[in-house]
């Protein structure tokens, strides 16, 4: 043995510890490491905190898992501006960008999202949320809030939102271009919008995503495809005499025995049927 001191006080505890200038690899001292802490979430919000920032000048957001996709989602002022799924940016900073360049105002990270979106997420239903729409014209405003009336795991066509959003004389390009402009999709559940048998339409969605979404509602699409393969695009009740959409919740009620099939409002209307009062269907 040497007999030299090989504890923290002698020369080779001293190169350990970094107390004689040595380094590890990525450039910190060695025995610091366990000094380091991660740099919180929300630092930046911090600063201008700090700084006297008012908060009402910026933008926070979060990402969020949910069930069947995980969204980044900004919120400001309690109200959310702006969301989208993960796989539509290559990273934080594109979402950080992009929001920037839609909305005029920089988006921070959050450690929290904002109450009611992990619920919302959950179950399909975001009726607690607000939403700021930004510059959006008011017809486009009021097509997106349409959209969130329609019921997990149920589809409307597309020309049922002119009639629900005030704007009867929109064409079906006009209304899907209102519902693809929108700040939040999946949260706004536009994959809840078909043509008149019930297929997806480009809701600005993937076509893979708008499936997968549909799936974890419980829509049955095999049925929907009888339905459209038979023509049939309303069902009623034999017993109510009121027909709805085929995935309105009164309408999957109905028995076999009891289901009548017509393939446009004017047939259900001649046979003396009255138009659901909770799905309102519309002549497509």
């Amino acid at each position: 043995m040497s007999g030299r001191y090989e504890g923290p006080g002698g020369p080779a505890g001293a190169a350990r510890s970094g107390l004689n200038g040595t380094a590890s690899a990525d450039g910190a001292p060695f025995g610091f490491d366990s000094l380091r802490e991660p740099m919180p979430v929300d630092l930046g919000i911090r600063i201008l905190r700090r700084a006297g920032v008012p908060e009402r000048a910026y933008d926070r957001y979060s990402l969020v898992e949910g069930p069947v996709v995980a969204l980044f989602v900004a919120h400001g002022r309690g109200a959310v501006t702006g969301a989208g799924p993960v796989d539509r940016y290559t990273g934080p900073e594109d979402f950080e960008e992009q929001h920037l360049l839609r909305t005029g105002r920089a988006a921070l990270p959050a450690g929290r999202p904002l109450p009611g979106v992990v619920g919302a997420l959950r179950t399909g239903r975001d009726r607690n949320l607000r939403y700021d729409y930004g510059t959006l014209p008011e017809s486009r405003s009021r097509v997106l809030e349409a959209v969130r009336g329609i019921p997990r795991g149920q589809l409307r066509p597309v020309g049922w939102l002119g009639a629900e959003a005030g704007v009867p004389e929109a064409t079906a390009a006009e209304l899907l271009e209102a519902v693809r402009s929108g700040p939040a999709p999946v949260l706004i559940p536009v994959h809840r919008l078909g043509d008149e048998d019930g297929r997806p339409v480009d809701c600005g969605l993937p076509a893979v995503l708008v499936e997968r979404l549909r799936a974890y509602e419980g829509i049955d699409e095999e049925r929907l495809g009888r339905f459209a393969a038979a023509g049939t695009h309303y069902l009623g009740s034999g017993t109510t005499r009121i027909f709805c959409y085929p995935t309105c919740a009164h309408a999957r009620r109905i028995t076999d025995r009891h289901r009548v099939p017509f393939g446009s409002v004017a047939a259900a209307r001649r046979a003396g049927y009255r138009p659901c009062l909770s799905c309102r269907p519309v002549a497509a």
